[in-house]
Formats: structure tokens, C-alpha cells, sequence
């Protein structure tokens, strides 16, 4: 191994691209339905080539941590501040529920077990799985008034009892939210969603497994019989804005469309809506025809960000009844996705500032509605790296702040100032889009490639302590983390059910995964549920516990 030994000594980078490599190549292995993700394989191959002999400079560590947690601040900024209003107060209280009893958890463990603050802080991080912390505790850790050689120890230790930890922190929250939840609530999670979806449907809802064999929008051409001598607008009238016309051809011409057309008989109409509307026209129009003999119409889907002032937090339904008419014609939403997942397009159905609402219609209808909306969304691949570097700059100044209490001087540090300036920046962008474009992907990628590469570098750098503390402490810190796992959600359950009346099963468990940030429950919840309906309490539980219990890690390293 002395070759390799000599190539890391000359290329410390070629160490860590290798770790990423097998690191995400061992995160995708699936162990069931459990896989241990890019973070976890990245940290366990980082400390098996650390035994070869590899430093990488800690300059590199401290770039990818604050270009990471920016990222997750400006990712989550729109949803955060917009969670934080009266309609969400349960969604609120259950997230910090959950992260109160979650830090009280650690620091009563770790005081009678008689653990360091790096052991405490990467309990913290790979039980609750907020991978996070090991970079805030980190930082936090740093600015101890300790010898150079056991601030390293301690950030050691972080990753280790991260690693230690992560696997159950992963299984424990999935066995919670979809096996322990329903025996709790005494109904399934796929029987929930579909009452809430039967309830905003107005009681229907389809046979189990079952999906909808035709698309719900479509477009369809009749020949005027019954309707002729009227108007466009009466036509559309009687489909109460679930159809409209598109298109009207007399003979060869096409004509130009107004609301006061009168349609002749023989007319051949194209009318694009709602299906069950749309199949029905014919009783009001004439007989379906399979050619119109004219120009091809095109449809288009248009994505827009909701910003629309005075609309926040408003149903779907309500959104409608307050638009005026002209407005929204020949407009349908096709779909909307809340941080980057679908949530059900149905009457009562809550849009917040934010969300991202597919617009189905002509080019000029879509382009009306999207801008009326808040802003389009327009395909763009350019990040602005002005908004950017500013942001990290803001973020690191502040965490340079220190306020002295006593002897104990309090400070964000360059993670909390970090996350806080993107979380600032992120919803300055959503509310002013003309400045600051940074593409999701490519926050995505700062987010994961930050991360991923901020642990391989404390992997490397203190790979060969960790075997030795992992010998000593590793059984006793497997077990903790169990503790730490389980004790904070049966607690929050147990809340939440009582005291703050979740009623509904499927809904109760998007929102307690969310609050532990627990992408792998979510997901097997949404499998269970075969419905996007826990979706929508996951979304803003899951933007408050991204800043809450990011925020466990300066604070366990200060108390413990």
C-alpha cells in the first residue's frame, strides 16, 4: 500500500474524488428496502482509505460545509417562512416538539453515560439522521478553547458516532411513522389518505390500486349542431369553466376567436377541459368529429412559482372564486409540487408561496396565468453567482458575531450564520425572482456534493482514531442511538395524538416524518398511502426540523 500512500501524499484531492466514488457507489446497495445513501457510504469508505495515510487541508472542509449549508438554507427558505403563520401553529409545535425532546434525549444520555461532546453531537446527527449537525458540531467544536490535537479528537468522534448510529436512525423512523403509527391511530395509512381524498372529492374515490385509464385534460373536436346561434361564451357557460373553446372553423377559414362569436350549424369546434365535461359536450354542441380539417392546435404546460399577494394559504377553490373570470379562462392546473413533490390538485387543496403550479392551455393563456400567478418558471440552467457569493460571504460574517455571557461566548458560527443567510436569501429570491437564479439542480448539487465532501475530508483526516474509539465505545453508542431514535418520536407521537389532535393517520405520519427529516420514512409512507395526501404536513414540518435540528449540534455541543 505504499504506492498508494505516495499518491495521496501527492494528490490529497485523488483521495477524496476516490472516496466519493466508492462512498456513493456503497450508498446505493439496497439492504431490503433500506439503502445507506452517499453521506453514510462516503463516511465508512473515507475511513478505510484513511488507513493508508491521507491529510486533506481543512481549508477544502470548511468551502464544502458552507457552500452545503447554504444550499439547505436557500432550498428551504420560501417553505420555512411561509410555514410559519397561524394555519401551520400544529405543524409548527409538532416539529419543535420533536427537537426539544430530541436534544433533552442526547444530553441526559450523554451525561450519564459519560460521553464527549463529539460522541453527543454525532449521536445527535446519525440517530435523528440530520447529517447536518456533524458539520455544525464541527464548527462549534472549532471554536473551543481546547489544544489543536483534541479539538481534532472531538471532531472526530462526531463522525463517529454518526456512523455508529446512522443505520437504525434510518430503520427506527420508518418502523415508527409506518408500523408503530397505525396500531397507534387503529387505521391504516392507505385507508386514511383515501378518506381525505374521498372527503375533499366530495365522497368519491376509486376501488383500491386502481388509476385513472384516460388523462383528466383533453381535447376534442364536434361538428355545431344543437348550438348553433350561440355564443362562445354561452357554450362555455355551460360547463361552468371545466371546458373551453379553442378553436372554431367555418368551411376552410379559421375564425378569430371572441367571447360574442356567434357558431352557425356545421361549425366545427375544438374544445379542450376537463375530460367529463369535455365527453359531454356533445349534448350541448353537436357530434363528435375526428378531424377538424384545419391547422393543428397546440397545448402547452407552463410552471409558474405562486407569489401572489393576498393569496397565501388560500384553498384552490378559493384561489378560483377570487380571480376574475376573464382571468382564469381557458386556464386548468394541472399539477402542483411543494418542494420538489406532488401534493393533490383537488377544490380543498391549501397553495402557499412557494409552490410550483403547472398551468395546462394555449401558449397565451398559460403565459397570462403563470405571470398573474407570481413568476414563470422558465427552463434555466445559469446560476447567478453574484446572489451567491454574497449570500456565503453574509453568512460567514455572521457567524464571525460572538456575544459573551459570563465566560460562555455564544455565536452562530460560520454554520448558523450560513444557514441563516440562505434561508433569508432563498425567500428574497422567491419573492424577488429577477435576482439571485440559482437552478434546482444545481442547489441540489451544492447541497449533496457539499455535504458528501465535507464528510470524506473528516473521514480522512480522522479515519484512524475512529477505529480505536469505535472499538472502545461503539457497542455502547449503537445502543444510545437507538434510544435517541425511538424516545423523541413515540414521544412527539404520543403528543401529537392527544394534544394536538391529529386524527388522521396518514396525515399524522407525513407530518412526523417531516419533523425528524426522515426522507426514508416519508418515503414508505407514501408508499403505504399510494396518495400524495402526506405530503403536505411533510413539507412543512420538514422545512422546520432542516433549520431546527441543524441547530442541535452548536447546542448539544454546548451543553453537554
Amino acid at each position: 500500500m505504499e504506492w498508494l500512500h505516495a499518491l495521496f501524499q501527492k494528490s490529497p484531492e485523488a483521495a477524496l474524488f476516490l472516496t466519493l466514488a466508492i462512498g456513493y457507489a456503497v450508498g446505493k446497495i439496497n439492504f431490503g428496502r433500506f439503502q445507506l445513501g452517499g453521506v453514510g457510504g462516503s463516511l465508512l469508505a473515507a475511513v478505510v482509505i484513511s488507513q493508508v495515510g491521507v491529510e486533506i487541508d481543512n481549508g477544502v472542509k470548511s468551502v464544502m460545509f458552507a457552500l452545503f449549508i447554504y444550499a439547505v438554507g436557500y432550498n428551504s427558505g420560501p417553505q420555512f417562512f411561509n410555514s410559519l403563520n397561524k394555519s401551520s401553529l400544529r405543524e409548527i409545535a409538532l416539529a419543535v416538539i420533536l427537537a426539544v425532546t430530541a436534544l433533552i434525549t442526547v444530553i441526559v444520555l450523554a451525561k450519564m453515560f459519560h460521553l464527549d461532546k463529539g460522541l453527543a453531537a454525532g449521536l445527535a446527527g446519525g440517530a435523528l439522521t440530520q447529517s447536518a449537525i456533524i458539520g455544525t458540531a464541527g464548527d462549534a467544536i472549532a471554536r473551543l478553547p481546547l489544544p489543536a490535537e483534541q479539538i481534532k479528537q472531538l471532531q472526530a468522534n462526531v463522525a463517529i458516532g454518526y456512523a455508529v448510529t446512522y443505520v437504525f436512525g434510518s430503520l427506527g423512523a420508518i418502523i415508527v411513522c409506518v408500523n408503530i403509527l397505525p396500531r397507534f391511530m387503529g387505521m391504516d395509512i392507505k385507508t386514511a389518505a383515501a378518506n381525505i381524498e374521498a372527503k375533499l372529492r366530495g365522497g368519491a374515490q376509486m376501488a383500491a390500486g386502481a388509476t385513472p385509464a384516460l388523462p383528466s385534460l383533453v381535447g376534442r373536436a364536434y361538428r355545431v349542431e344543437q348550438g348553433a346561434g350561440q355564443t362562445v361564451q354561452q357554450i362555455e357557460a355551460t360547463a361552468k369553466d371545466d371546458f373551453t373553446v379553442e378553436m372554431v372553423r367555418r368551411g376552410t377559414q379559421t375564425l378569430e376567436l371572441r367571447p360574442d362569436l356567434a357558431l352557425d350549424r356545421g361549425d366545427v369546434i375544438i374544445v379542450v377541459g376537463r375530460r367529463t365535461e369535455v365527453v359531454s359536450a356533445s349534448s350541448v354542441i353537436g357530434p363528435e368529429v375526428l378531424d377538424h380539417n384545419g391547422p393543428p392546435l397546440a397545448m402547452q404546460s407552463r410552471e409558474a412559482v405562486f407569489t401572489r399577494k393576498g393569496m397565501n394559504n388560500m384553498t384552490i377553490d378559493q384561489v378560483r372564486y377570487a380571480v376574475d373570470r376573464d382571468m382564469r379562462h381557458g386556464i386548468y392546473v394541472e399539477k402542483i409540487t411543494r418542494m420538489g413533490r406532488p401534493i393533490p390538485v383537488l377544490a380543498d387543496t391549501i397553495v402557499q408561496h412557494g409552490d410550483v403550479i403547472t398551468f395546462y392551455g394555449s401558449a397565451t393563456d398559460t403565459e397570462r396565468a403563470a405571470k398573474e400567478a407570481g413568476y414563470i418558471l422558465e427552463p434555466n440552467d445559469k446560476t447567478d453567482f453574484v446572489y451567491l457569493g454574497i449570500g456565503v460571504l453574509v453568512g460567514l460574517l455572521i457567524g464571525l458575531l460572538s456575544v459573551q455571557i459570563g465566560d460562555v461566548p455564544l455565536t452562530l458560527g460560520a454554520g448558523g450564520g450560513a444557514l441563516l443567510s440562505g434561508l433569508v436569501f432563498g425567500w428574497l429570491r422567491a419573492k424577488r425572482p429577477v435576482f439571485g437564479a440559482m437552478p434546482h439542480p444545481a442547489g441540489q448539487l451544492l447541497q449533496d456534493f457539499g455535504l458528501a465532501a465535507f464528510v470524506a475530508v473528516v473521514g480522512l483526516n480522522s479515519g484512524k482514531q475512529a477505529l480505536v474509539t469505535i472499538q472502545q465505545n461503539g457497542a455502547t453508542i449503537f445502543l444510545l442511538g437507538i434510544v435517541v431514535t425511538m424516545l423523541p418520536l413515540l414521544i412527539t407521537m404520543v403528543i401529537g395524538r392527544y394534544l394536538l389532535r391529529y386524527d388522521n393517520t396518514a396525515v399524522f405520519a407525513g407530518a412526523l416524518a417531516g419533523s425528524r427529516s426522515a426522507n426514508p420514512a416519508f418515503g414508505e409512507v407514501l408508499a403505504k398511502a399510494e396518495s400524495t395526501v402526506p405530503t403536505v404536513p411533510f413539507a412543512i414540518t420538514y422545512a422546520l426540523a432542516n433549520v431546527l435540528l441543524t441547530l442541535l449540534g452548536p447546542l448539544v455541543v454546548g451543553l453537554v
